[in-house]
């Protein structure tokens, strides 16, 4: 099995930085796609970001030019850093990972338990 354990949340201001980690880890053989998204109170969940195995990238509308996602290929990271953060951007933030792992003939498809992310004064 393969888990996904994500980091980094807190309380910011408005305008502030933060920066979340999530550690894939587990018998993997290969990760194709890491991603965040999002739930906050009362809404929806919503795909916040994700990164393919080629490094492509995909960004919500709501966080274009202010967040970044990357990624270790070798240590089975993904980090997003998220900038100019405003208090819409609250929510509780999940981690993502699918590929294969054992001898790469299994499937996986995990999902983090989430960090909280408060953006107040």
């Amino acid at each position: 099995q393969v888990q996904v354990v994500e980091s980094g949340g807190g309380l910011v201001q408005p305008g502030g930085s933060l920066r979340l980690s999530c550690l894939a880890t587990g018998a993997i053989f290969e990760i194709n796609a890491m991603a965040w998204d999002r739930q906050a109170p009362g809404k929806e969940r919503e795909l916040v970001a994700v990164i393919t195995s080629d490094g492509t990238t995909n960004y919500a509308d709501s966080v274009k030019g202010r967040f970044i996602i990357s990624r270790d290929y070798r240590k089975n990271r993904v980090f997003l850093q998220m900038n100019s953060l405003k208090r819409e951007d609250t929510a509780v933030y999940y981690c993502y990972a699918n590929g294969t792992y054992g001898l790469g003939i299994l499937d996986f498809s995990s999902w983090g338990q989430g960090t909280q992310v408060t953006v107040s004064s």
